[in-house]
Order: C-alpha cells, then sequence, then structure tokens
C-alpha cells in the first residue's frame, strides 16, 4: 500500500465530508428536514439534520478507491452496500417516520446478510458454539448501529466518537485494509464536525447514524475476529455503556425503550449546565485514553489495560451524570 494514496484518499474523504455537509445544510433547510425538539432533544430550535449523507458518501467513495487500488477484497463489497440500504431507509424515517419494528426487522436482514464475513466462531474466539457465535455476534451489530443512533443527540458528540475509534482502528488495525477504513472513517468525521461543532448548523441524522454504527461496527468485530477483542471492546466503551446502562434502567423500570427520552448520561450533562462543546472535549479525552488503553492490551497488559479502560469510562459516567460545568 503507498502511504501517498492513503493520505490523499483520506483527505478526499474529509474534504468531500466537510464541503458535502456544508452544502446540504441550505437544501435540508428548502426541504423542511430539521429536527423539531421534543421529549428526547437538548435543543430549543429547529436545526436541519441529514448531514450525515456527506460522510457516509465519503465513506462509501474511500471505500470505492481502495478497491480500485486493490486494497481492499471485492468479497466485501456487501458491507458499503449495506450501509447504503440502511442510509436510504433511515431517509426515509428521517422524512416521513417509520415504526420502530419495520426498521428492526430491515436492519436485521442487512446484519443478517452481511454475517457471512463474520466467520463463524470467530468473533468470540471459540469461547462458543459456531452457531452460537453467529447469533451474538448479529445482535451486537444490531444493537451497536443502534445504539450509536441514540447517542446522536448533542452537538460533536457522534461525530467525536466516529473519529476516535477511526483513529484506533487506524493504530491498531491487523490489517492494511482495516487501517485504512479507519483513516477514512476519521477524516469524514472531522469534515462532518466542521459544520455540526457547537453550536452545531446541522444534525447527523439516522441517515448518518445509522450506517455510521453499521460501518464501524463491523470493523470492530473485525477486529475482535482477528484476536484483538479486548482493544475492540475498549475502543467503543464510552458509547456502549452510557447507552446499555441507560436502556437497560428503562427496561428495569418498564419503560418503553423505544421511547423518546432524556435520560442519557450525556443528556443529563448537558441538561445540568455542561456546554455542548464542552461536554465533546470530555468525551475525546476519554477516548484518548481508551485509545491508550486498548494498544497497552493488546501489548500484554490485558488486565490492566481493561481495569483503567472501565475506571476511565465509570469516572466519565459520574462527571457527565453530576451534570455541572
Amino acid at each position: 500500500m503507498e502511504l501517498a494514496e492513503l493520505a490523499l484518499v483520506a483527505v478526499g474523504a474529509g474534504l468531500v465530508s466537510g464541503f458535502g455537509t456544508r452544502a446540504l445544510i441550505p437544501l435540508l433547510r428548502k426541504a423542511g428536514v430539521a429536527a423539531t425538539p421534543n421529549e428526547r432533544s437538548l435543543h430549543s430550535a429547529p436545526i436541519p439534520h441529514g448531514g450525515g449523507i456527506a460522510p457516509v458518501a465519503a465513506i462509501v467513495l474511500a471505500w470505492a478507491a481502495f478497491a480500485a487500488f486493490g486494497w481492499i477484497a471485492p468479497s466485501r463489497w456487501p458491507i458499503p452496500a449495506g450501509a447504503l440500504v440502511l442510509a436510504a431507509l433511515s431517509w426515509w424515517d428521517d422524512r416521513a417516520g417509520l415504526p420502530a419494528g419495520g426498521r428492526l426487522v430491515v436492519q436485521a436482514a442487512v446484519v443478517a446478510a452481511s454475517l457471512w464475513l463474520c466467520p463463524p466462531g470467530a468473533v468470540f474466539q471459540g469461547a462458543l458454539p459456531a452457531w452460537l457465535d453467529s447469533l451474538a455476534t448479529a445482535l451486537l451489530w444490531l444493537w451497536f448501529l443502534n445504539l450509536f443512533n441514540f447517542m446522536d443527540g448533542a452537538d460533536g458528540l457522534a461525530g467525536s466518537e466516529t473519529a476516535s475509534i477511526g483513529l484506533g482502528l487506524l493504530l491498531l488495525a491487523p490489517d492494511w485494509p482495516t487501517a485504512a477504513l479507519g483513516i477514512a472513517i476519521a477524516a469524514a468525521a472531522v469534515g462532518f464536525l466542521a459544520s455540526n461543532w457547537a453550536p452545531a448548523r446541522v444534525f447527523m441524522g439516522d441517515v448518518g447514524s445509522v450506517p455510521l454504527g453499521y460501518l464501524i461496527g463491523f470493523l470492530l468485530l473485525q477486529l475482535a475476529a482477528a484476536g484483538q477483542w479486548k482493544a475492540a471492546l475498549i475502543l467503543p466503551l464510552y458509547f456502549l455503556a452510557d447507552a446499555t446502562i441507560t436502556l437497560a434502567r428503562r427496561a428495569l423500570r418498564g419503560e418503553k425503550i423505544w421511547r423518546a427520552h432524556r435520560e442519557h448520561f450525556y443528556q443529563r450533562a448537558v441538561l445540568g449546565g455542561l456546554g455542548h462543546a464542552a461536554l465533546a472535549r470530555r468525551v475525546i479525552a476519554a477516548n484518548l485514553v481508551l485509545i491508550a488503553c486498548a494498544g497497552a492490551a493488546e501489548n500484554g497488559l490485558d488486565l490492566a489495560a481493561l481495569a483503567a479502560a472501565a475506571l476511565t469510562v465509570a469516572i466519565l459516567l459520574a462527571v457527565l451524570y453530576r451534570g455541572r460545568k
């Protein structure tokens, strides 16, 4: 792989995402595609959403460029194809609203159709029977693409998480294709953040967060299948913890977990007075520590790195729960 070509594609992904997002803002306003404040919102005025079209398009174009260079096998094309199907479904949902059950069925179908790229027994490293490994992989993948959507509710938050995980994939990837896609994802996220950083001029929308969760979920599962399960767990640990703990608490109270709410730790932080930019900065700082922990975990410091990662996320959640400036 030529580093100059890799850098060119990464820069291209960032520019396509950045300028594409900026170009979409007036079009989304004109089309009336705006996030109306509701019981989940942390904003008081409608803001265009659907800007996630640009970073998703940038990543798919980068994937095509890498395939043209021969760095990614044609057998992996179902993944960007699945992302485009989810983007189309999510755009429809952004515009008209779809029943949660219908969305889940299509998402599950896309994951199931893509599952053959995760060999049975590989993700959990033989700890489970092959059929159970595949089932658990599918459920984790489906949960991850949805939790990524749930966590897209504050300025710069989902974009920062995407950039952080992309950077982690670049640094810790077991092969060049994963590293290349990691830097493309990070670059596309940075391009999007130029318009999404507080105060946000556009939101990602389901059309961006759902396919991004699907794409990132695939790469994390590939990381686990290559034996680097500790890194695959640590890199997205904040999003995993915030979404999973919040929805588990709601489920235990007998609430409908698919209903809009403002109980995530990041939502409590903003409602408690922490600004959107301050929230994103804290998450970025924690993610940089998590990247270091993931690297340490894959270099012989397993238990210490996992403990440090868990402590980092616990401290971040405690800080956000307090919700102070």
